[in-house]
C-alpha cells in the first residue's frame, strides 16, 4: 500500500472537498476511485459508500489511521492555544453539518452518536475561542442533530438554549441567528408533541428570515426551512 506524503500546510477544507469528491467518484462506479478505496479501506461495504468511508480512505492514503487523526495533524501544524480552540470549532462544525443528512435515527448507533459528540465538540470549542453568538450557532447544531436521531428532549433543550442565547446578546448576533433558532425551537416543539406552539414559532422564523439583509443568507435559510424532519408540522 502506497502512502501520500501529507502536504506542508494541508487545508483540512480542501482535503474534506476532495474526500466528497472520492465518494461521488465511487458511488458512480469510477474504476480508480473504487481501486484507491479497495486499496485503503478493504472493509467498506461495497453497497454503501458513505462521507466518512472516503474521509477514512483520505487519512489512510496519508499514512494516518483516522479522519479525526489527520484533522488534528493539519491543526496542530497549522495554530496554537485559543486559535486552535477556534480551527477545531469551525471544522467540527462543517463536518457535523456535512454528515447531518447521511445519518438519521435508523443508523447504526455508533454513527448517530458520533454525529452528536462532534456537535457537542464544536460548541465546547467555541466555549473557548469566541462569543455568544458562536455559542448560539453550536446550541442550534446540536438541537439539529438531536433531532435527526430521535434525541427529541436533548433537541428542545439546545433549541431553547439557542433562542435563550440570542435573546439575552443581540449585540453580538447576525440578523439571521433568530430565525435559524427559530427554526430548530418550532422542529424540536413538533417532534415532542407541541403542534401548536411550534407553528407559532414556524412563521416567526419565516417572518423573520425575509427580514434577513443578505440574499445568501435567506436563501440558506429558505432552505433549511424547506429540509425534513419536521415531525408533522408542515405535512
Amino acid at each position: 500500500m502506497s502512502i501520500t506524503p501529507l502536504p506542508a500546510k494541508a487545508s483540512l477544507s480542501q482535503l474534506r472537498a476532495r474526500a466528497k469528491e472520492l465518494r461521488k467518484a465511487v458511488v458512480k462506479g469510477r474504476p480508480d476511485a473504487i481501486e484507491r478505496a479497495r486499496a485503503h479501506h478493504p472493509a467498506y461495504d461495497e453497497g454503501t459508500f458513505t462521507l466518512r468511508d472516503a474521509q477514512l480512505t483520505i487519512a489512510r492514503e496519508y499514512g494516518l489511521a483516522s479522519w479525526p487523526e489527520l484533522m488534528e495533524k493539519v491543526a496542530t501544524e497549522l495554530v496554537e492555544g485559543r486559535e486552535l480552540h477556534r480551527y477545531f470549532g469551525v471544522e467540527l462544525n462543517n463536518e457535523t453539518w456535512d454528515l447531518l443528512e447521511e445519518i438519521d435515527e435508523t443508523s447504526p448507533l455508533e454513527d448517530q452518536e458520533r454525529l452528536l459528540y462532534g456537535a457537542y465538540a464544536a460548541c465546547l470549542h467555541w466555549l473557548e475561542a469566541g462569543n455568544e453568538a458562536n455559542q448560539a450557532r453550536g446550541e442550534h447544531l446540536i438541537a439539529r442533530v438531536a433531532l435527526r436521531i430521535g434525541r427529541v428532549e436533548v433537541g428542545l433543550q439546545h433549541a431553547q438554549r439557542c433562542l435563550q442565547l440570542i435573546e439575552t446578546y443581540p449585540e453580538q448576533m447576525g440578523d439571521w441567528d433568530e430565525p435559524f433558532a427559530r427554526e430548530a425551537l418550532a422542529r424540536a416543539l413538533a417532534a415532542t408533541g407541541q403542534p401548536a406552539a411550534a407553528r407559532v414559532e414556524l412563521e416567526k422564523a419565516r417572518e423573520l428570515t425575509k427580514l434577513v439583509a443578505s440574499e445568501g443568507d435567506r436563501k440558506v435559510l429558505d432552505e433549511e426551512l424547506a429540509k425534513e424532519p419536521w415531525f408533522g408540522l408542515t405535512s
